[in-house]
């Protein structure tokens, strides 16, 4: 199946590794008059999230600091939120952000859909649960305060962990899943929207494959153009990524990326947390897809879009290979 790729991190676990080394070096860095922002990049953007946990750790016994304090009095702007955004856990740097964008004024959708639609059941689980202890409020509630419609419903229904495991599939149930998806969209006058919303929010990614294959044997239509005709807004977004990270989820991050960066200014947030949250999972491969779908590499395309301490960290853990 298409879904299936190998994920290949950019950022591995360091060998040979000493967190105490490590700790009295980024004191070290930071002790005294200026900064050495170098050496911060050398080891923090070279060491796996757990290791950067255990040097902070040993920062606090051995040091009697806060890693984290000093690096905010010591960094700031973009390279600032590199840095503090690798020395959080993964699934609280994924809550930040989603917190984030729902905030204040204003919501931004965008970052909700990249971040909620790409998860599998299991990961879906996690982010809720610690959600709720950083913030003290039901991620699903705080999500349905902030959106609407079938896109609130959509959003709710993925957050709430009714998707099947990883795995399961039954291709009978995909034939019939294609026809009521049919009979909802393209096969009638207008469009029930909830069909596309419960098949796409309840079935695992490996389900909705067959799903989408079933679509296209019975219309001669992919459920991409299916998408397009029927649905539109936030709803069609969000529909759209699910679709996007069912077949290849590099490549969905790979446009991101792209887009963030497309046109006049940059979106940095969206930048940070892709390589940030990315890198070691999957960045290799979303590079890949970048190279193959815009002629250039995901390199390039940053140096030219960032400066300073802040290119430098994002190339870092970009990687050359």
């Amino acid at each position: 199946m298409s879904w299936y790729y190998t994920p290949k991190p950019t950022v591995f676990p360091a060998e040979d590794f000493n967190p105490s080394a490590d700790a009295a070096a980024l004191r070290k860095a930071m002790k005294g008059f200026g900064t050495d922002e170098q050496a911060i990049i050398d080891i923090l953007c070279a060491r796996c999230n757990w290791q950067r946990q255990a040097i902070s750790e040993a920062f606090k016994n051995e040091l009697g600091r806060d890693l984290i304090k000093d690096l905010k009095s010591e960094l700031g702007g973009k390279f600032e939120d590199v840095i503090l955004g690798l020395m959080l856990p993964p699934v609280n740097y994924l809550c930040k952000h989603l917190h984030k964008a729902m905030d204040g004024i204003g919501t931004n959708e965008r970052a909700l859909i990249e971040i909620l639609c790409s998860q599998n059941n299991e990961q879906m689980h996690h982010i809720s649960r610690v959600y709720e202890e950083l913030y003290n409020r039901p991620l699903a509630e705080h999500v349905c305060t902030e959106t609407s419609g079938d896109f609130r419903r959509l959003l709710t229904l993925i957050i709430t962990g009714t998707r099947d495991p990883p795995g399961t599939v039954d291709p009978d149930l995909a034939v019939e899943q294609a026809k009521q998806m049919y009979e909802a969209g393209e096969g009638k006058w207008g469009t029930d929207e909830s069909v596309f919303t419960k098949i796409m929010a309840h079935s695992s990614f490996d389900q909705l494959e067959y799903v989408f294959e079933e679509y296209k044997k019975l219309t001669g239509r992919t459920i991409e153009q299916a998408l397009k005709a029927e649905v539109s807004g936030d709803l069609y977004n969000a529909l759209s990524a699910i679709v996007e990270c069912v077949q290849m989820a590099p490549h969905f991050f790979a446009k991101r990326l792209f887009e963030a960066m497309d046109g006049l200014g940059t979106d940095d947030t969206t930048l940070i947390r892709i390589i940030v949250s990315r890198s070691e999972i999957d960045l290799q491969n979303i590079k890949d897809e970048f190279e193959q779908m815009y002629n250039k590499t995901l390199m390039s395309a940053v140096k030219s879009e960032t400066s300073g301490d802040y290119k430098k960290a994002l190339c870092a853990l970009i990687g050359d290979a």
